[in-house]
């Protein structure tokens, strides 16, 4: 079975790359490289069965060719820094949602059966509930968070309008190698900078729930083959932990790692949003 992969070259996308190459799929993987890394594919970019092109999905004739045959799109592309939004919001927006209406469009013009979406936790903004449940009110309190609520409706539309089965899939914070953003790699390179001060922003009681990047893309399979089984055109899932931890119990154990145990925790209580 023939498969694309945006975001190929990404964090998660790449661990995906390598599975599905292992059960045996055709892959084609779409990255323009901004945030991708081709030393995440070093050890796929020999397959066969895989092939790379090197395009941006804000322009659809670079790369809706590589749709014609495919059966499932997973599209993981995506600006996911969140600080990013709040400074870029247009530009944000064009990465994330526009991208994505080029990924329908294209899916639709190409009659591609299934489509994986990768959305976020962020969907939620400050949840009221954890473990949050699917049914948990859709609240963003960034454009990123926005974009991805935006999307998953898309998504749905595009599903009740033209028969595309979709899946959409809210990865909370995944972590593992190749990972790139998010705060535990902000906090090792603020170390790296400084290692006799972490300076943590609000007051260190956000809580959150990690979950390994392997343990992700067995859900998203595992999703996606339940999507199949019971014939649905459009579900919705929470992949993530149970369990949550607070970011100053994150600082704590960064600081407490082999080369920055002299680190100190400095709280900075708020920052500006311009």
């Amino acid at each position: 079975m023939k498969v694309v992969v945006t975001g190929a070259a990404g964090f998660i996308g790449s661990h995906l790359v390598d599975k599905l190459l292992s059960q045996g799929y055709t892959v084609t993987g779409i990255d323009n490289l901004s945030a991708g890394r081709l030393e995440n594919l070093e050890e796929t970019l020999g397959y066969e069965s895989f092939k790379l092109v090197r395009a941006d999905l804000l322009d659809p004739s670079a790369w809706s060719n590589e749709f014609r045959g495919a059966e499932i799109v997973f599209h993981l592309a995506a600006n996911p820094e969140v600080r990013h939004s709040v400074r870029e919001p247009l530009e944000h927006y064009h990465q994330n949602l526009t991208a994505t209406m080029h990924v329908l469009e294209v899916a639709r013009r190409h009659r591609v059966n299934t489509i994986v979406y990768a959305s976020s936790s962020t969907v939620y903004g400050d949840p009221e509930q954890i473990p949050t449940p699917e049914s948990h009110p859709l609240k963003p309190i960034s454009i990123y968070g926005a974009t991805k609520a935006a999307a998953e409706s898309l998504l749905e539309t595009y599903s009740r309008l033209y028969g595309i089965k979709t899946l959409i899939l809210r990865y909370a914070n995944i972590v593992g190698p190749r990972l790139r953003h998010g705060v535990i790699y902000d906090f090792i390179m603020k170390l790296l900078r400084d290692p006799a001060r972490l300076e943590i922003l609000g007051d260190g009681s956000q809580r959150k729930s990690y979950l390994h990047v392997s343990d992700a893309i067995n859900a998203t399979l595992a999703a996606l083959d339940n999507l199949i089984v019971t014939g649905e055109y459009s579900e919705t899932y929470n992949v993530g932990n149970e369990d949550w931890t607070t970011v100053r119990e994150i600082a704590e154990h960064c600081c407490k790692s082999d080369g920055f145990r002299r680190g100190q925790i400095h709280i900075q209580a708020g920052y500006s949003r311009r």
